[in-house]
């Protein structure tokens, strides 16, 4: 069983929230861009919260509207062995430096977990160290996560819009 790895994060200076997945599934490592899959939910999530339609731009430019928003991507692990996507077969993770990324951004008021898995994760790094910036535990976007209707869960991830500076966005 390969070592599967994460991307870079995408963050700049501007970043007020970073939104942490896992570990990258087979398409999007495939694709070498966060949330490649095309029943991955994150692109509408997060774009109905900022009010713009986000699948169907190029991903560069999807990438270049989360950093206009002052949304940064990250994952929690860095590096683990896993067969196919699903959280529950990642195997022997290493993590991210979660604390010296937050540490970095001068701006960052919160980190938004992707799914449980995300959440678990990087809580156990980021709690010890005080709370310098809010945490939020969001539904996973996964296709793998059925069980909260869509609407639901755009009503949990409109605080993504609230906090990059979209309030209106975050009342929908």
């Amino acid at each position: 069983m390969n070592r599967k790895s994460s991307f870079a994060p995408v963050v700049d200076q501007r970043c007020r929230i970073l939104i942490l997945g896992s570990l990258p599934g087979e398409a999007s490592l495939r694709a070498t861009q966060y949330y490649a899959h095309p029943q991955n939910r994150f692109w509408e999530l997060v774009g109905s919260a900022i009010g713009i339609e986000l699948r169907s731009l190029a991903y560069e430019i999807r990438i270049d509207t989360l950093r206009d928003h002052k949304i940064g991507l990250w994952d929690v692990i860095a590096d683990a062995k896993r067969e196919g996507s699903l959280d529950s077969a990642i195997r022997e993770p290493r993590n991210n430096d979660l604390q010296s990324l937050g540490s970095s951004l001068p701006d960052l008021q919160a980190i938004a977990f992707n799914g449980k898995k995300a959440a678990m994760t990087g809580r156990k790094q980021l709690e010890p160290a005080g709370r310098r910036y809010r945490l939020i535990d969001l539904p996973s976007s996964s296709p793998a996560y059925a069980a909260m209707p869509i609407a639901e869960k755009l009503s949990h991830w409109a605080v993504i819009g609230s906090i990059a500076g979209n309030p209106e966005t975050a009342q929908k």
